[in-house]
């Protein structure tokens, strides 16, 4: 089985590995952790305690000294840290005291609670001292914070809650909106995997959007390709929480994460994508939600590419379990397809294109009234691409769709008013693609004929009734 292992196999401390030691935020704190603080003079200009000065020379040299004093005198470590992030303004020093607090903290875990009690003993927020540094504008401050919190939240015994825990995903999810401009785009990722292990976190950062904020990354096509591992390991987690799991297929994940598998060269990343898919058959409790993910794998070309990873020797023998499971899943699934779940995927994929079903008159005479399941959900889809799809061969069979839509369903005009379709297919009439222009033309069509015969239709009746009887 490919989750077991590949959960045992992250580390617990998000510093390890040869990633984290060759994160840019892991190199700059070597840096600053060389560049000693002058402390005396902050004494000497009474910017700092007596106390402070004496527990911060001595937490500053690792080794037993420092051990017996974080065991014996806890609780003053724990103020003089919170002294000076509250009192020094220095960008330098505020760096460096960051650096010592990660530091005591990744050698012993347990070390967090030191923080935990001390706010609780002087009845304050362990978290304000922090968060409020995530607002300053050094980048270095607020990643190392981040990273801090991060640890404080996983390795607590009372979890992060309320409105600290969604200031701080939200924080998270905001960072990675800047992909290309955020040298610490690999701290965060970080963050947000270690995080993301936590199922009372998983959820918060759902209702955040954080899975749409994800997904909106990846589809960026500007990322490297640890980015792109970290990202897909958060979908990954997510989806071991079975709620969220059967919602994946709302958020283009499936489509998102085809592409990623069709150009990755990484084993990393196509086996992390791999296992996402895997649970997107395996966690939804709802049956149908499995098989309408199966099909929407098919409909993104992933059988054609797990054919090709079937011919590649892998060291890690757990993708090869995955690829194999994933091709007995998704051949079952085309067995029985109907054409109408064939049509659901594809318009759910928002991977449209000139499909046998599109042009079959068959099909829109028996199915077009089906377009209004779910509260109109797929008419919906159709109306969405119009309005955001920037593919011209999208926005192409879109527009054809709507049109056969309303003229196969007799209330079709009234309904795709309601909906706001009806003035994003009048738009493409002018659009600079020479085929969308006429899809969109010939939908307006439908609409008009459409209007005429229900107008002829009414007359006729009208005359009917009106004609005396002999």
């Amino acid at each position: 089985m490919a989750q077991p292992s590949l959960a045992a196999a992250l580390p617990e401390d998000i510093d390890r590995g040869v990633a984290g030691a060759t994160s840019v935020l892991v190199q700059r704190a070597n840096e600053i952790r060389m560049q000693k603080v002058n402390w005396p003079s902050y004494l000497q200009s009474q910017m700092i305690s007596q106390e402070d000065y004496e527990v911060i020379i001595a937490v500053e040299m690792p080794g037993q000294n420092r051990a017996a004093l974080l065991h014996n005198y806890r609780l003053q470590v724990a103020r003089t840290f919170m002294n000076l992030l509250g009192h020094i303004s220095k960008d330098q020093t505020i760096q460096y005291i960051l650096i010592l607090v990660d530091d005591i903290l990744s050698e012993d875990k347990g070390r967090v609670e030191i923080f935990k009690e001390y706010a609780r003993k002087h009845k304050e927020s362990m978290w304000s001292p922090f968060l409020n540094l995530l607002t300053r504008p050094d980048t270095f401050i607020i990643n190392m914070t981040a990273r801090i919190i991060a640890k404080l939240a996983c390795w607590s015994r009372e979890p992060m809650d309320g409105s600290d825990l969604t200031f701080y995903l939200t924080w998270l999810k905001d960072q990675l909106r800047t992909p290309c401009n955020n040298e610490y785009m690999q701290s965060v990722g970080r963050c947000l995997q270690m995080m993301l292990r936590v199922e009372e976190y998983r959820t918060i950062f759902y209702q955040l959007d954080g899975v749409v904020t994800i997904v909106q990354v990846l589809s960026s096509g500007k990322l490297n390709f640890q980015i792109q591992y970290q990202l897909t390991f958060c979908l990954w987690v997510m989806t071991f929480n079975n709620a969220i799991a059967e919602k994946m297929n709302k958020y283009s994940v499936i489509p998102t994460l085809a592409d990623i598998l069709s150009e990755s060269v990484k084993e990393k990343v196509t086996r992390i994508v791999l296992a996402v898919f895997r649970n997107l058959i395996e966690k939804p409790e709802d049956p149908a939600i499995a098989r309408e993910n199966c099909i929407q794998m098919v409909q993104c070309k992933v059988l054609k590419q797990l054919e090709i990873l079937a011919q590649r020797k892998f060291e890690d023998e757990d993708i090869t379990a995955d690829i194999e499971f994933l091709n007995e899943k998704l051949q079952n699934s085309i067995q029985d397809l109907s054409s109408f779940e064939e049509y659901c995927s594809e318009v759910k994929s928002g991977r449209m294109e000139w499909s046998p079903v599109h042009k079959s008159e068959k099909f829109w005479r028996e199915n077009a009234g089906r377009l209004n399941e779910k509260n109109y959900e797929l008419l919906k889809i159709l109306i969405n691409l119009l309005e955001t799809s920037k593919d011209t061969l999208v926005l192409s069979v879109a527009c054809h769709d709507i049109g056969e839509y309303t003229r196969h369903y007799h209330r079709g005009k009234r309904v795709l008013e309601q909906l706001g379709g009806k003035q994003w297919v009048m738009q493409h009439l002018t659009h600079q693609d020479p085929n969308v222009r006429y899809e969109a033309l010939l939908a307006v069509q439908k609409l008009m004929v459409h209007n005429w015969e229900y107008l002829g239709k009414q007359l006729e009746k009208d005359a009917q009734q009106s004609t005396p009887r002999t």
